[in-house]
């Protein structure tokens, strides 16, 4: 017996079992009627069982081998119909779930309303989050665990890099605010200078935005005193907020609400505001529709942040 049955055997069996004669499956098929009786025959012979019981002047009886084939064959091409239309939906660009990673704060300020809004626009696949910082991310692109991933970069030579595994689409550039604790008896904004000699808050040593901060702070000249570090962006902001410590604060998170007892520390002229590049990586190749419209929402919002953040430097920010 053959190990795979010929896949064109068994439709012709399959249409002998629905018409009941090989007379009508020969019709269905477009075939002469001894093709028919000779496919019958040939798949008897690779399988070495008898499957029709062929009697002149009557309608065919299947045996009790060619009935369970009949119930295999239509599995299996009932699954095989099945996997075409997955294979076709692939090849149309259709996904059932998107794996979407994300850095902890574009989970709370950025997507919510780009998901809520690709959701009202169009149906389409499952979008799944992981909350992923940049660093333990961009391997997960590359090795196929995350669609896309909703990444920052503090200086151009972070990853993630452009490169053979990676496609890279710059989404926007969130400005980084220096911020201090609001003083409301205060009457005159807070100057970088009088920020020199208090404690500072940022990331740990070697951490992307802690060597931003140092490239920067040497640039002007001046020693930020790092005495307090975290990863975690919303545990500077308390510290800033209780008036322990002066730190860098990504703008998202300041024009979110969230900017209640802190003050935007004035630069001096000519110095330039930081920012962090905000980014969309995934593998190269053919994108599903899902992708590229979530790219472009995603793009607003970052934009919609940095058009907030420029207005707050003109107002000021205070609690």
């Amino acid at each position: 017996m053959k190990s795979q049955p010929d896949l064109k055997l068994l439709a012709t069996f399959l249409a002998v079992v629905r018409q009941g004669s090989m007379a009508e499956a020969a019709a269905e098929l477009g075939y002469v009627p001894s093709a028919v009786s000779q496919h019958i025959a040939a798949l008897e012979r690779d399988l070495g069982i008898e499957l029709i019981v062929r009697r002149p002047g009557s309608r065919l009886i299947l045996t009790a081998g060619g009935r369970a084939l009949a119930r295999a064959a239509e599995t299996l091409f009932d699954a095989t119909a099945r996997f075409q239309d997955v294979a076709q939906g692939i090849a149309n660009r259709e996904i059932a779930e998107l794996r979407v990673g994300t850095y902890p704060s574009a989970m709370t300020y950025l997507l919510p309303q780009v998901l809520a809004t690709l959701g009202a626009r169009r149906p389409g696949p499952r979008i799944r989050l992981v909350v992923v910082e940049t660093d333990e991310g961009v391997p997960r692109v590359r090795s196929g665990d995350i669609d896309l991933l909703i990444a920052y970069r503090y200086l151009p030579e972070d990853p993630p890099a452009p490169s053979e595994g990676l496609t890279i689409t710059l989404l926007g550039r969130e400005p980084l605010v220096l911020v201090t604790g609001a003083e409301p008896e205060r009457d005159r904004p807070v100057e970088l200078a009088e920020c020199v000699q208090r404690e500072w808050v940022s990331g740990h040593a070697r951490n992307p935005d802690r060597r931003l901060l140092h490239r920067w702070a040497g640039e002007l000249g001046i020693v930020p005193r790092v005495t307090l570090e975290t990863d975690d962006l919303h545990s500077m902001l308390a510290m800033v907020r209780a008036g322990l410590a002066v730190g860098l604060i990504p703008a998202t998170l300041l024009g979110a609400g969230d900017d209640a007892g802190v003050e935007r520390v004035i630069l001096p002229a000519g110095v330039t505001p930081l920012h962090r590049e905000i980014l969309a990586v995934s593998r190269p190749g053919s994108r599903p529709p899902v992708v590229d419209e979530l790219v472009t929402l995603l793009g607003r919002a970052v934009e919609s942040a940095q058009s907030a953040d420029a207005g707050e430097q003109g107002r000021g920010l205070s609690g």
